[in-house]
């Protein structure tokens, strides 16, 4: 029987259009690469080349073999990925959020339920995520809004509300509430790794000015060391603590106060069900 090798050889000949060149592309010999297409014509009991003194090219089987090649290495590629993604996802569990806050809750509640599992995240736009889940890059992901589907199962996972965080001697650090617009035209820092929630300065604060920060400590320090706003969010209060020489004020604005949704597939139900237990007893409360 042949091998695939020698498929990826021809496909590679013809691709070439001379031994010699697939040869040099194969890093073999022109030989070797000679012996193994002889050998092919044997397992296939055809030829596949017409063979001149000093040139060979492939005949109409030829043709023909190089198309049914390219399907089979085509499969056989998809195979071995199909395989090594299902061998990741036994011992690995693939999460994907809009933003932040969902992962750090998430990330330790199933490293707690899943001890044997490692557990690994990142954040994607939503359709990016669904997409994903749809071809198992992710078994979880969160995203700001529900989904209709057959195949995938939805249900609440929480809310987050975003916050100013102003020094007592900003003049509206008194205020009970502030929409974006109140705070727009000032010079605000803003972290890079916020998900989703980037959509909120770039649509609804055209007039501010953003100091923006890609590393977190860089962030970290300069609200603790400077004087101006920034967004947080009452999950972020919670997980950080409060921060002295700062308020945080409520933003009142609909688009500023979201509901997460925890979304896998319907097969993969079973798998979670402590976790979609936790979820549902969450949600009750």
């Amino acid at each position: 029987m042949f091998e695939l090798h020698q498929l990826e050889q021809l496909i590679a000949v013809a691709k070439c259009g001379t031994l010699s060149r697939a040869a040099e592309e194969l890093h073999i010999s022109q030989p070797a690469l000679s012996r193994s297409m002889q050998k092919l014509e044997s397992e296939l009991q055809v030829e596949l080349f017409l063979r001149s003194k000093n040139k060979i090219e492939l005949n109409d089987n030829g043709r023909l073999t190089v198309e049914y090649a390219r399907k089979v290495m085509g499969q056989a590629n998809d195979m071995m990925e199909q395989v090594r993604s299902y061998d990741r996802n036994q011992r690995t569990i693939f999460i994907g959020s809009c933003a932040p806050a969902p992962l750090w809750e998430l990330t330790p509640v199933l490293s707690t339920l899943y001890p044997n599992k490692a557990v690994s995240s990142e954040m994607k736009d939503p359709d990016v995520l669904l997409q994903g889940l749809m071809r198992n890059d992710y078994q979880i992901i969160i995203l700001p809004e529900p989904v209709e589907s057959e195949e995938l199962y939805c249900t609440r996972w929480g809310e987050e509300h975003l916050l100013f965080s102003l020094p007592p001697a900003h003049p509206l650090s008194g205020s009970k509430g502030l929409h974006l617009s109140d705070m727009d035209g000032e010079t605000m820092l803003l972290f890079s790794q916020i998900g989703f929630w980037k959509r909120i300065p770039s649509e609804k604060m055209k007039s501010s000015h953003f100091l923006v920060q890609k590393e977190s400590y860089d962030f970290e320090e300069l609200i603790r060391h400077s004087a101006l706003p920034y967004f947080s969010s009452d999950l972020a209060v919670r997980q950080q603590g409060t921060i002295p020489n700062r308020i945080f004020i409520p933003i009142l604005d609909p688009e500023a106060n979201i509901t997460y949704y925890f979304v896998t597939k319907k097969q993969s139900r079973n798998r979670f069900s402590a976790l979609l237990e936790r979820i549902r007893k969450q949600n009750a409360s």
